[in-house]
């Protein structure tokens, strides 16, 4: 038996007067009394479905019996509905299926929510996560995603580059976020991890002479879970040799650009803005920041070394932002508990009201100049200061800055703004185990000219790498790498790794880059932060088939769960006990 002549979805006038056979979900059941309607539902689209007594009495029994969520097999004469009855928002709104035939295929027990429910909380939809994915936003979402990559694939291969499958068994090497470790029965005590990238890998095909490498990798991290983050996730992973920063930003421009152009949507214009990390930190405080929106960071530090406010005074920065509309006493004091939330010990304030009078408990404190200085172009105004450590001046007032953008509508939603974020430092300071670690990845390049810093001033040295940045979200990063094993033995050695330890760790990448290696640099972006916002979501759960809830779990099937005992001793493991 056919199942079906055509899907539902694709049934049309040209239709009208053939006996078709349809199959799908039912996904609603109209009863007028005697004459039944089906919204019979497929993965493309809807089609009605016409039961009628009079002309079918054994069909018209079955479908008395039948409920939402059942699959049925229809067979029957394609028609024209009445001018009335036409439904001008579906494609097969002109037609329906006057059905002759009518078959149950599967019942379905009642439903834990219906499909059209709102608001179904989170954790009984990923536990029903089959249902959810039956739901029109899931549908959809997820065929977009499946969108893009092909998009993506066809520019890669239209760029020379070769698709490459990496292993996801590999050696532990430093990412900057814990491995998920796989025990090896054959080998007890030893263990493989999953890779959190290829990034070895892609680095050692390019000295193998492929050139143009690229793959949809899937990546592992053991980290805690947030609306932008998974354990497990995809990334556009590419590396080219012979590069200079240009090809590799261009490349990722244009598979951006092919991804808008698959889906009907206006691309974004290349080339895309740039800003140097420090650009950015003293704009927005921010490394990603949402130029959709104003309110940027201005630095007082130097005006205020003298200032009779010493919270200002002894500070080593002071920043502060200007808001173009007075804040409420209990909207300042709220600002101040978010402040306070990102580390940060308070917020001061001054406001400009409409006869340009101030308002601040502050205000006796600073001068005339002072205050001149930080006042606002149009009375009806908010300054608001961050006094600290630089890093935390930065992180509390970028975190009011995307906050106020939200909150007061002063995002527009209607643009899309893409940032190339450059000129990252080489080395970050490591407060808890007193010592400079890689900012990005001990296999970044050093910017040219500044390899002497690597000994001499850690934290002056530039590296050679690169964020890309949509609406305020990272979309991935990349970098020009180290090409020569003596540069890459100098990095390791100011990260506080010795020669031994450099051998026993990456003994088998140093081999390789004695080997002739190329000039080489590359970027990898992850799919669903990407494809998230393509499809207008706020959390990349919505566009993941089966995801993790925040706490690690996967409520549709269990997972994780126990191992038996008799398993965890073959491979030679012991599950010690968990206190509390």
């Amino acid at each position: 038996m056919r199942w079906r002549d055509l899907r539902a979805g694709e049934l049309r006038k040209e239709h009208v007067g053939q006996r078709l056979a349809l199959a799908g979900w039912v996904g609603r059941r109209r009863d007028h009394g005697g004459l039944v309607f089906i919204d019979l539902r497929d993965e493309s689209g809807l089609a009605q479905l016409v039961i009628n007594p009079e002309r079918t009495e054994e069909a018209a029994a079955v479908a008395h019996g039948v409920r939402n969520e059942f699959v049925v097999r229809a067979e029957g004469e394609v028609a024209a509905r009445a001018p009335e009855a036409v439904n001008p928002s579906l494609p097969t709104g002109e037609v329906e299926l006057q059905v002759d035939q009518l078959e149950i295929v599967s019942r379905s027990e009642p439903l834990p929510f219906q499909l059209d429910e709102e608001n179904v909380d989170e954790v009984t939809r990923l536990r029903y996560r089959y249902l959810d994915l039956r739901r029109e936003r899931m549908q959809r979402n997820l065929r977009l995603s499946a969108a893009v990559i092909s998009a993506i694939r066809r520019f890669m291969d239209e760029q020379g580059f070769v698709d490459v499958w990496t292993p996801n068994l590999t050696k532990a090497t430093p990412e900057g976020a814990r491995d998920f470790v796989v025990p090896v029965r054959l080998q007890p005590g030893r263990f493989f991890v999953l890779p959190q990238s290829p990034q070895l890998f892609k680095q050692i095909l390019m000295v193998a002479g492929f050139g143009r490498y690229y793959q949809i990798a899937t990546c592992f991290r053991d980290e805690d879970l947030r609306a932008d983050r998974q354990f497990e996730f995809r990334q556009l992973d590419l590396e080219l040799s012979f590069p200079t920063r240009e090809e590799v930003l261009d490349t990722l421009e244009g598979a951006v650009v092919a991804s808008f152009e698959a889906l009907g949507r206006t691309p974004p214009e290349r080339p895309f803005r740039r800003l140097t990390w420090h650009e950015a930190m003293a704009r927005y405080g921010s490394d990603k920041p949402d130029l959709r929106f104003g309110l940027e960071l201005n630095d007082l530090t130097e005006e205020t070394r003298g200032s009779e406010f010493k919270v200002f005074a002894q500070a080593p920065s002071v920043q502060y932002l200007t808001l173009p509309q007075e804040l409420s006493r209990a909207e300042l004091a709220s600002l101040e508990e978010l402040a306070k939330e990102w580390g940060g010990k308070g917020l001061a304030y001054l406001v400009f009201d409409e006869e340009d009078e101030v308002r601040s408990p502050i205000a006796k404190f600073l001068s005339a100049e002072l205050v001149d200085a930080v006042r606002p172009e149009q009375p009806g105004a908010t300054v608001l200061f961050g006094a600290d450590e630089p890093e935390t001046v930065a992180r509390v007032l970028s975190a009011v800055r995307n906050h106020l953008g939200r909150q007061l509508a002063l995002i527009d939603a209607s643009r899309d703004e893409f940032l190339w974020v450059t000129d990252f430092p080489l080395f970050e300071w490591d407060e808890d185990n007193k010592r400079w670690a890689a900012s990005h990845h001990a296999f970044t390049g050093v910017r040219p000219g500044d390899e002497d810093l690597i000994e001499s001033d850690p934290g002056q040295a530039l590296s050679q790498a690169y964020d890309l940045v949509w609406n305020g979200w990272e979309l991935g990063s990349g970098s020009i790498r180290i090409h020569d094993p003596e540069i890459q033995r100098r990095v390791f050695k100011a990260m506080g790794i010795d020669e031994a330890e450099a051998q026993e760790r990456f003994g088998f990448l140093l081999e390789v880059l004695r080997m002739g290696a190329p000039p080489h640099g590359g970027f990898a972006m992850g799919i669903e932060r990407f494809v998230a916002l393509m499809a207008g979501e706020q959390n990349i759960r919505e566009v993941v088939a089966f995801p993790k809830t925040a706490s690690g779990s996967e409520p549709m099937t269990g997972a994780p769960t126990p191992i038996a005992q008799d398993i965890l001793a073959e491979l030679g493991i012991q599950v010690l006990p968990q206190d509390g």
